[in-house]
């Protein structure tokens, strides 16, 4: 294996342009390492971006929105009060990410990259309208983060694309978000269900909804049709009544080790609908 360190994404394109073989990239290196370790998808090269300058900077831009480097910590996270003031759920997600000694490292391009369809962080980002940038020999795009996953451990990256930050639009006044998950421990553990919810309201009625499912597919699923039936409505309910049916008609898990199939069909349901209580709350202004 060959280890790199360069010291501008450009640089790093044209290393992963020019290997042969496997090219896996290290940020935080929470996954790496471990895959490293089990001798599980070993890269033939390995690109470290963290000297990389803005890798590890969280920046507020004019336009009110934020802009994540591709190695803020969830410690850095966490630790930004005006950040985790304005989006606390996607904050939430990223801070169930492991343990305390995790949280130093991991990322939340990493926990996107690993392609997990149980990854915490994810749901929040897409349902905060996220995107990320992603760097090619061609220059950088932007692309919405519910693009990138596509199955468990893939995603529709290509051979020279890095994605160098995540980006959070404007948070507005009477706007709240949040993240629930169900695990069979009360920390350390992988979602067996989870559910991100971003609501924006107006007189107390909700105009805008995003909702996002997690570890119910093959992939994190953008759950539309629960999402439209949050819409011109207080939450009541009667109202959370007809979400919850819905996510979890809209739920399609498999059945494994940590959950049947019918037993993560129900708990999408309550968890959705306390996500969904949440972030009402919160849009009210009850933090």
């Amino acid at each position: 294996m060959q280890y790199h360190t360069p010291s501008s994404f450009s640089e790093a394109v044209t290393i992963s342009n020019s290997a042969d073989g496997l090219v896996k990239y290290l940020a935080g290196g929470t996954d790496v390492l471990v895959q490293l370790k089990i001798g599980n998808n070993s890269p033939d090269h390995l690109i470290d971006i963290k000297k990389i300058p803005g890798v590890k900077e969280i920046a507020l831009r004019e336009d009110g929105g934020w802009t994540i480097g591709a190695a803020v910590s969830g410690v850095q996270l966490t630790n930004h009060k005006k950040l985790s003031r304005e989006w606390p759920g996607l904050v939430e997600g990223m801070e169930l990410v492991g343990s305390a000694q995790i949280q130093s490292r991991a990322t939340l391009v990493g926990n996107l990259c690993n392609g997990s369809p149980a990854a915490d962080s994810v749901p929040g980002m897409i349902a905060a309208g996220a995107t990320v940038s992603v760097v090619s020999s061609s220059g950088t795009t932007e692309v919405l983060v519910e693009d990138i996953p596509v199955g468990p451990g893939l995603t529709n990256l290509g051979t020279g694309e890095i994605i160098t930050a995540v980006n959070l639009p404007k948070r507005n006044k009477h706007e709240g978000d949040a993240y629930l998950r169900f695990i069979p421990r009360t920390e350390m553990d992988i979602a067996v269900v989870g559910c991100a919810v971003n609501l924006s309201l107006e007189n107390e009625v909700i105009r805008s909804a995003k909702v996002v499912l997690g570890a119910v597919g093959p992939k994190v699923e953008v759950a539309t049709p629960a999402a439209e039936c949050l819409l011109g409505e207080n939450l009541d309910e009667n109202i959370l009544s007809i979400f919850s049916d819905k996510c979890s008609e809209l739920a399609k898990p498999i059945s494994d080790k940590r959950g049947s199939e019918e037993f993560r069909k129900e708990v999408i349901g309550v968890i959705a609908k306390r996500a969904a209580k949440k972030a009402y709350d919160r849009a009210l202004g009850n933090k």
